[in-house]
C-alpha cells in the first residue's frame, strides 16, 4: 500500500484553515487601525504594518488607517525652536506649533504610509479631517484643578462626515486619514487626539471593529505588580477601571469605550511593537492584547437599531 508523501508546506495549509472563520466573519466588515507608537518609527514595523493592511484589503475587509506622529512632531517643533509642551496629557498647540503639526502629519507621516501601502498597488490615498468635511472640531480646553485651561489650537471632535472615506472603500482603496479636523466656528484648524479620532470615525463608520496599536501588551491586570494581560473586559469593566490608568492609555481606552457604546462590535488595543500583530489579533484563535465588548445592554440597543 502507498503512503502518501509527506509535504513540509501542510503546516501553512492549516494556518489559513485556522484563518477560514475570521475571514468568512469580517469579510466585508470595516475596520478602523489607529497607527501608533513604536510601529510608526522602527522601518521593520512600519512595512509589516503596511503588509497586513495590505493582506486585510486583499482578504475581503475595508481597511481604514488613522495617524498621529507624536515622535515626528516633536523632532519637527525642536527643529524649528518650538518647545513642546504637554498639559492634561495633551499637547500645547500654539498658532506657529500647528502649522508644523499639519506639515508633519499631512505632509511627512501620511505621505510615507501611504508610499509604503502603495507599493503593493494602487490602494492608499491620503486625507486629513479637513478634507470633504470628514472632521469638524471646537476649541477643546481641558479642566486642570478646577480651571479650565487654555491649550491652544486642540480640537474636540464636533462632528464626522463619513462621505469621502465610504466613496474610496466603495473603489476598492484604503483610506490613510490624519488627525487634523477643522473648525466648526472659528475658520481654524485644529489638532485632534489620533485615538480619539480613530473612535469617532469608528464609530460613524459602523466599523466591525477599531485597533489601536501601542507600546505595550494590552492592558495589564495590575500592573506594576503583574504583566498579567486582561484579554477581554466589557465596557462596563473597563469604565470602572479607566480613573486608575496611566494617562497614555486613558484615551486610548477611552476611545474603545466610545467606539462599542457607539456601535463597534469589538475594540482592541494591541502591541505594535510585535511584527504583524493586526493579523496575530485578527486572524488566530490565541489572538493578542486586550479586546473590549460591548455590554450586554449596548449590543441589544444595536440590534434594535
Amino acid at each position: 500500500m502507498s503512503t502518501t508523501r509527506k509535504h513540509t508546506a501542510l503546516p501553512k495549509a492549516q494556518i489559513l484553515i485556522e484563518a477560514l472563520p475570521w475571514l468568512v466573519r469580517h469579510n466585508g466588515k470595516t475596520v478602523v487601525i489607529k497607527f501608533g507608537g513604536n510601529a510608526m518609527i522602527d522601518e521593520d514595523l512600519k512595512a509589516a504594518f503596511a503588509q497586513d493592511v495590505v493582506f486585510l484589503h486583499h482578504a475581503g475587509l475595508k481597511p481604514v488607517v488613522v495617524h498621529g506622529g507624536g515622535p515626528q512632531i516633536s523632532a519637527a517643533l525642536d527643529q524649528h525652536g518650538i518647545v513642546s509642551e504637554f498639559k492634561a496629557g495633551l499637547r500645547v498647540t500654539t498658532e506657529d506649533a500647528m502649522d508644523v503639526v499639519r506639515m508633519v502629519l499631512a505632509g511627512h507621516v501620511q505621505r510615507e504610509l501611504v508610499g509604503l501601502l502603495n507599493q503593493h498597488g494602487p490602494l492608499a490615498i491620503g486625507m486629513t479631517g479637513e478634507d470633504a468635511h470628514t472632521i469638524t472640531a471646537t476649541k477643546h480646553q481641558p479642566e486642570i484643578d478646577g480651571e479650565l485651561v487654555d491649550i491652544g489650537r486642540v480640537g474636540e471632535i464636533t462632528a464626522i462626515d463619513t462621505g469621502a472615506i465610504e466613496a474610496l472603500l466603495e473603489d476598492g482603496r484604503i483610506p490613510v486619514i490624519s488627525s487634523i479636523a477643522r473648525s466648526q466656528d472659528d475658520g481654524h484648524v485644529y489638532n485632534v487626539n489620533a485615538d480619539t479620532a480613530a473612535a469617532a470615525l469608528a464609530a460613524a463608520l459602523g466599523a466591525e471593529t477599531l485597533m489601536v496599536l501601542t507600546d505595550v501588551e494590552g492592558l495589564y491586570e495590575d500592573w506594576p505588580n503583574s504583566d498579567e494581560v486582561i484579554s477581554r473586559l466589557t465596557a462596563k469593566q473597563l469604565e470602572k477601571l479607566l480613573p486608575e490608568l496611566a494617562s497614555g492609555m486613558v484615551p486610548k481606552m477611552e476611545g474603545c469605550l466610545h467606539a462599542v457604546r457607539n456601535g463597534v462590535n469589538t475594540a482592541r488595543v494591541i502591541d505594535g511593537r510585535v511584527q504583524h500583530s493586526i493579523l496575530l489579533e485578527i486572524f488566530t484563535d490565541e489572538g493578542i492584547g486586550t479586546m473590549v465588548v460591548p455590554d450586554e445592554d449596548d449590543k441589544k440597543k444595536g440590534d434594535a437599531a
